[in-house]
């Protein structure tokens, strides 16, 4: 039988690098935006000729981007400047990274490879903590969404 909830609280997301591996989802101090991904460029375009006749092209990219929102006092904001510090030294250690997104009660499953921090988040200090938010580019997102039916839990 399908599952007609959903709860982030059944969100697993991790991210793996050489310089650390830690969680991104729920327990992390995720913000009520929580996460985000998006593709950069469409997968197809339509040209009309002249005639009006249509050409379609697919496109080969699956490039994007994820974006992690995190409450100011997360301690995962402590270990992403880390991780920001260690991969942005050199390029031989920047885009590496490898995000995870599962959601093993709807089955959904998304891989982007290739990661690497956009920029360090923007800081504030205000009345209210608010969120860091978080954004790297993806050179690949696979993203397989599931039919609603609980997968196994590994």
């Amino acid at each position: 039988m399908a599952s007609y909830t959903y709860s982030f609280l059944d969100c697993q997301a991790a991210i793996k690098d050489e310089a650390g591996s830690f969680s991104l989802g729920n327990g992390a101090g995720a913000a009520e935006e929580g996460i985000s991904i998006s593709y950069v460029d469409d997968k197809g375009s339509l040209m009309t000729g002249a005639d009006g006749q249509g050409m379609h092209s697919l496109h080969a990219g699956k490039a994007g981007t994820v974006t992690v929102r995190v409450l100011k006092t997360s301690p995962v904001n402590a270990q992403l400047s880390d991780l920001y510090n260690a991969t942005t030294q050199s390029g031989a250690d920047y885009g590496r990274s490898t995000i995870s997104v599962r959601d093993p009660v709807r089955g959904d499953e998304i891989t982007c490879q290739g990661c690497g921090i956009r920029k360090h988040p923007d800081i504030a200090f205000a009345k209210d903590g608010g969120l860091q938010e978080w954004v790297w580019n993806a050179a690949q997102v696979d993203v397989k969404l599931g039919t609603g039916q609980p997968s196994a839990v590994i």
